[in-house]
């Protein structure tokens, strides 16, 4: 059994501890997905919160044998995600970065000052870019290629054909191409 499967179970028999471990776990990760989808660091903050709120109240849904935790986090914080932007879109005209301030999502640590600069101008354009993609294109780019989820579990939290998945990734990619090239941003 995975850990945190088993985390999830110890939690469900009112261990404390082991519900603060799975926040500790996922805590980043569901606020970066947050963050790529809305493109506001307040907003993601929030939504955050309301996910592992929904996690905890559902949590004995949670089956291990029909895939990881992580995945099954990912479905509640996409469908969370598509809620919040069905109830926003109407107020919205389109999305903004305006008070996002970009966080940079590294694997290794900046060496100099300019770097991290960059890194965060990078960051910034390219969260900009994904705010110009439909949210079925934005939302498979970033589970694919920034949360690093397999085919198959892209498929599950999208809950669409594994072609359908294959395909938005691709037409996601390369619009997000296009639209960082518009925007003079070339490739390293």
């Amino acid at each position: 059994m995975e850990p945190d499967a088993q985390l999830v179970l110890s939690c469900l028999r009112g261990d404390g501890s082991s519900w603060e471990e799975i926040v500790r776990r996922h805590a980043r990760r569901v606020h970066n997905l947050c963050y790529r989808f809305t493109g506001n660091s307040t907003d993601a903050e929030d939504l955050t919160q309301e996910v592992f709120l929904r996690v905890y109240r559902t949590l004995g849904s949670y089956q291990s044998e029909h895939g990881a935790f992580a995945t099954w986090l990912s479905s509640v914080t996409r469908n969370l995600l598509v809620d919040h932007y069905r109830r926003t879109r109407r107020d919205r005209l389109t999305d903004s970065i305006d008070d996002a301030m970009p966080k940079v999502e590294q694997t290794h640590i900046s060496h100099t000052p300019q770097h991290a600069t960059e890194q965060a101008e990078l960051s910034a354009q390219l969260q900009q870019a994904l705010s110009q993609l439909s949210p079925e294109l934005r939302e498979a780019v970033i589970l694919r290629d920034l949360q690093g989820l397999d085919y198959s579990e892209v498929q599950k939290v999208l809950q669409v054909p594994q072609g359908t998945v294959k395909s938005r990734i691709n037409r996601g990619r390369i619009e997000l191409a296009r639209i960082l090239e518009n925007m003079g941003v070339r490739p390293a």
